[in-house]
């Protein structure tokens, strides 16, 4: 109801603007000039009420995040999103029936008055939860918010893992970090860090072949990366393909 009462007044104002406002004494003006102005400040172009409505034809919510993105004080959401293409639903011979629908994420901010704006919709950039991990299980997704920045982890148990780290720039993520750990088991073969920012890379190998757990001996190794355009969060099609380095 508020919202129409807003629209009323909008489709007034800019009605009588070119026939009337001139005609208004100084103060008249000023004063429509400020009901205008209000009206502009609390439209807010795109925004919804829950972040629920931001979800795409033929998907559904496959997780919720929250967590302040921009420092700003408000939680901001991430949404996980999966497709529900029927075509994509196979029975495995081993594991019965799997939902093989590639998943895709939303980034939504938090506004000053309890909406949220959509920033980035990537519908298919990850691939489903069921995908095979051959003698292992398949890498587990896990996306977050932490200290300002979005962070796509990828946890692969024994193996290790890597993540990429995204910060807001203008309408859209930059990924700004990479970081990977190769093991076996509990013990750290190998760790990369990659600063887009710098544009150094971080190589630490371990030189102890009988290390257990804890008892690594890593040889660092710096190098420069090649200079590349900014990397946008929207722009990755299939993080399984995507080569950070």
């Amino acid at each position: 109801m508020r919202n129409l009462l807003y629209f009323l007044i909008l489709l007034l104002s800019v009605g009588c603007k070119d026939s009337k406002k001139d005609q208004l004494p100084p103060a008249a003006k000023n004063e429509t000039l400020s009901v205008e102005k209000a009206i502009e400040d609390h439209i807010e172009i795109g925004s919804k009420k829950k972040p629920a409505d931001f979800l795409p034809k033929e998907y559904i919510l496959f997780e919720e995040v929250y967590g302040d993105l921009n420092n700003d004080g408000l939680k901001d959401c991430i949404l996980i999103i999966k497709a529900t293409d029927k075509e994509n639903i196979i029975v495995d011979e081993n594991r019965g029936k799997l939902d093989r629908n590639r998943r895709g994420i939303i980034v939504l901010l938090k506004t000053k008055n309890d909406n949220y704006r959509l920033i980035v919709e990537n519908d298919n950039c990850f691939s489903s939860e069921n995908e095979e991990g051959g003698v292992y299980y398949a890498p587990e997704l896990m996306v977050y918010a932490e200290k300002g920045n979005l962070f796509v982890h990828y946890a692969h148990g024994r193996y290790g893992y890597w993540k990429y780290t995204f910060r807001l720039k203008g309408a859209d993520f930059q990924l700004i970090g990479y970081d990977a750990s190769d093991n076996h088991g509990p013990v750290v073969n190998n760790e990369t860090s990659i600063n887009y920012l710098t544009g150094k890379k971080q190589y630490k190998e371990n030189t102890n072949p009988n290390a257990d757990s804890g008892e690594e001996v890593f040889e660092e190794s710096w190098s420069k990366i090649p200079a590349q355009k900014p990397i946008m969060l929207s722009e990755i099609k299939d993080f399984d393909e995507f080569e950070a380095y």
